[in-house]
């Protein structure tokens, strides 16, 4: 009785593990079934979803900064006085934008000067039609397209004719006949009142990228550099505000928008901006462009000198200051009694070395330049520099007073 017992509830506890492993497994494939037919058969609850219920809200739109409302004011405001420019040599024109990532030399930027149509740009930007085999390129010619917004925020093109240019400096002045309500004139700053640190902005067309803004500070003041004609540019504005290929020409401004300078070169090891960038000084901008509008070329301020290489300088251990090469004849620094290098009965003399003009110091080329740009033709200037360096001891020092003339064409 006992054994049929045992048998009778060891078949009801068989039976029982049997129909829960049954349940199990149906529960088991009714969940996979359907987390697999869940893409492709949506349930009641998902098929009363609406793209509204999917769609995650918009934030709100914030108030910008106070520094990023000032950006934004200066870039609409002066932005429609930034012009894309063309020299006449390149082959396309692309009217409604960068048709490829870069474009050649001879693409850059301009901004108007005045409501008569006057553009200021980079002399190199129009290099290949200024600097051709067409030989010198007179005032009048046709030598850039010149693209500006109209009224509708559209780009219009209208022909660039040269005005002036000054080759030494890396500017050009072209003129449109565009109508008026086109020409929105920049403001023009005070680059002698400009800080190391403070924030500046600038605006240009890198790789043909209209009225692009990037924004920076100002790293470093009275920097010498060379532009893309090869001409010594002193008192430069050094900037890490991002300028590339297209850039050059346009302004470099502050925060109320005036220009405090011309974006002109950068420093780079591949073409591309490294955030080192060098921009004219207004002051020098301001010097220039009005010669160029009135006389079509500058008249300069010269000491009537060929500088020294660096190489033949440092032949004669002259680490400091701008030793003469050759001296015009009748030139200022001739006539005030400075010497040349020259040839003497023992080889080679080494020329006077500059070390100081109208009581400021002359370190290198880059600070002569700077200085004799602020001068005039006519100005008297004291002349300090050194003579026989080449020799053991102390060189003789000499202070001479010369009246600058007009740098040779």
């Amino acid at each position: 009785m006992a054994t049929a017992q045992r048998q009778e509830q060891q078949r009801a506890a068989a039976a029982a593990a049997a129909e829960s492993a049954t349940l199990s497994r149906r529960g088991a494939g009714m969940l996979l079934s359907s987390l697999l037919l869940a893409p492709w058969a949506p349930g009641a609850a998902q098929a009363a979803l609406t793209l509204e219920d999917v769609t995650p809200p918009v934030a709100p739109p914030q108030p910008l900064s106070a520094r990023e409302a000032v950006v934004a004011a200066v870039y609409e405001r002066v932005a429609p006085a930034v012009a894309n420019v063309y020299d006449v040599t390149l082959r396309t024109l692309p009217v409604g934008g960068a048709q490829a990532v870069e474009q050649p030399e001879g693409n850059g930027t301009g901004f108007v000067w005045d409501t008569e149509g006057h553009l200021v740009t980079n002399y190199h930007v129009l290099g290949s039609v200024l600097s051709g085999a067409a030989g010198k390129v007179l005032p009048g010619a046709k030598v850039a397209r010149v693209l500006l917004l109209n009224e509708d925020g559209v780009q219009q093109a209208f022909d660039g004719y040269l005005v002036g240019a000054d080759k030494a400096r890396d500017l050009a002045v072209l003129k449109v006949n565009a109508p008026a309500s086109l020409l929105r004139p920049v403001t023009l700053g005070d680059s002698s009142a400009v800080r190391v640190g403070q924030a500046c902005l600038a605006i240009g067309n890198p790789f043909g990228f209209e009225r692009t803004l990037t924004t920076g500070v100002v790293s470093a003041l009275g920097r010498g550099f060379q532009s893309q004609t090869g001409s010594t540019i002193g008192g430069g504005i050094q900037t890490d505000a991002a300028v590339n290929p297209g850039n050059s020409g346009g302004p470099l401004l502050d925060l109320s928008g005036a220009v405090i300078g011309v974006n002109t070169a950068i420093f780079t090891n591949t073409g591309a901006s490294t955030g080192l960038s060098f921009a004219i000084p207004s002051n020098t901008v301001r010097r220039i462009v009005p010669q160029l509008i009135r006389l079509g070329a500058v008249q300069r301020a010269s000491l009537g000198i060929q500088p020294a290489a660096d190489p033949i300088a440092r032949s004669f251990k002259v680490s400091e200051g701008v030793m003469i090469q050759t001296a015009e004849p009748k030139g200022p620094a001739a006539a005030a009694g400075l010497l040349p290098t020259r040839r003497g009965l023992g080889g080679v003399v080494a020329g006077d070395v500059i070390v100081s003009v109208a009581g400021q110091p002359v370190r290198n080329l880059f600070d002569l330049t700077s200085i004799l740009d602020e001068a005039s033709v006519g100005d008297e200037v004291e002349v300090v520099a050194l003579r026989g360096v080449d020799q053991a001891g102390e060189p003789q020092r000499v202070a001479v007073r010369a009246t600058l003339a007009a740098e040779a064409a």
